[in-house]
């Protein structure tokens, strides 16, 4: 026995492995303990602590918080005095249309007034020439999304202009510009 013992202190568990097989044997102990603790497993009730019930996060008497809703849009709310968004994209459209026979200039001037800053600055190295239509073929239909943004959808004779609306302050101004082929 006592070679036995001089043999396991002095050789193996000086070896990577003897120190490997000491690991696993621990490991192996701490395993069983705990099953020994923990007392007989429930066969059904496996991995997942699924609740039987939805969890809900909203008093169910709150009302719908979904996205599709069956309110209205909210209407644009204008400045009195001041241009109604169908005004602004009227004139917007007539001005950046109408820039093929007049200066770059001439036509960034045509719309400065009717764009928020930031679009004025996007469009300032644009050439009227590059506009990809020459009249509208229908009726600008306004979307409205909040009572500070629009939304106005301008069918062309080679696509659809859709052109963004804000008013933070109840003026109306255009913001973006994006047009599509047909």
């Amino acid at each position: 026995m006592r070679r036995a013992v001089e043999f396991l202190v002095t050789r193996l568990l000086r070896s990577r492995l003897g120190i490997a097989l000491a690991i696993a044997v621990l490991v192996f102990g701490v395993i069983g303990a705990a099953r020994l603790v923990s007392g007989p497993v429930d066969p059904e009730a496996g991995l997942s602590g699924r609740p039987s019930q939805p969890i809900t996060t909203v008093a169910p008497e709150a009302g719908d918080d979904g996205v599709v809703g069956s309110t209205a849009p909210p209407s644009p709310v204008t400045r009195p005095g001041a241009l109604t968004p169908e005004q602004i994209a009227d004139r917007f459209i007539a001005a950046w249309l109408g820039g093929r026979g007049g200066s770059s200039d001439e036509w960034h001037t045509r719309l400065r007034p009717l764009s928020t800053p930031e679009l004025t600055e996007k469009l300032s190295g644009a050439d009227p020439a590059g506009v990809p239509a020459q009249r509208t073929t229908g009726k600008p239909s306004l979307r409205p999304r909040t009572e500070s943004f629009v939304e106005v959808l301008v069918p062309l004779d080679s696509g659809q202009l859709r052109l963004e609306l804000v008013a933070p302050d109840g003026q109306w101004l255009v913001d973006a510009v994006d047009w599509e082929r047909t």
